[in-house]
Parts: structure tokens; C-alpha cells; sequence
């Protein structure tokens, strides 16, 4: 495990730790120019603070949105992020290619 995957989850340990809910957001796919690589995560805990990275910042609020509703209601969640017409005004990969992030919640 890398040092900053150590953190993240050195975290969720914490936040559990203290009842706090918690996610774990997991880039499962790229394709193009995606600025994280596959296997990179980021966990948000229930009051929206987060750890970690799955795409540099051009796409975490819309995760941390989801993971708090993945929080509340124990569904996961795979998202697609990428250039598209429907997302171009809404969020986006700004340096083109797509991202796949699974998100789930930590028991």
C-alpha cells in the first residue's frame, strides 16, 4: 500500500472510530487523459470531510455529493465523469478523457 493510501484509510479508521459514516470513492477505470490513475481513492466522512483524490479536483464535489448519499442509504454508486454534452457546463474532466469512480460505504 502507498503512503497516501495509508493515510486515507489510517483516516477512515479514525472517522469510524469516532461514528462518523464514511465512503470510499475508488477510481475503477480511465481512459484518456485522466489525471489520477485507476485505483486511487477518496473517502469523505459524514459531515463532508475528505481525504484523497480521484481526479486532481476537477471532479470532487460532485463525489463528495454522491458519497454523502451513499452515506445515507447504503447504495454504491459507479459514476462517469468525462466530456460530454450533457456534463460539458456541469463538471468535467477539464484535460479531456473519462473517469469511472465506484463509491461505497465503509462498515
Amino acid at each position: 500500500m502507498d503512503l497516501e493510501s495509508d493515510q486515507i484509510f489510517r483516516q477512515i479508521r479514525q472517522w469510524r472510530g469516532q461514528g462518523r459514516g464514511v465512503a470510499l470513492a475508488t477510481v475503477v477505470r480511465t481512459w484518456g487523459s485522466s489525471p489520477r490513475p485507476a485505483g486511487s481513492h477518496l473517502a469523505v466522512d459524514s459531515t463532508g470531510q475528505f481525504v484523497g483524490s480521484v481526479s486532481g479536483g476537477c471532479i470532487e464535489a460532485a463525489v463528495i455529493h454522491e458519497a454523502q448519499s451513499v452515506i445515507g442509504d447504503g447504495r454504491p454508486r459507479r459514476m462517469r465523469f468525462g466530456v460530454s454534452d450533457e456534463q460539458a457546463w456541469e463538471v468535467g474532466l477539464a484535460c479531456g478523457g473519462e473517469v469511472d469512480v465506484f463509491v461505497e460505504r465503509v462498515e
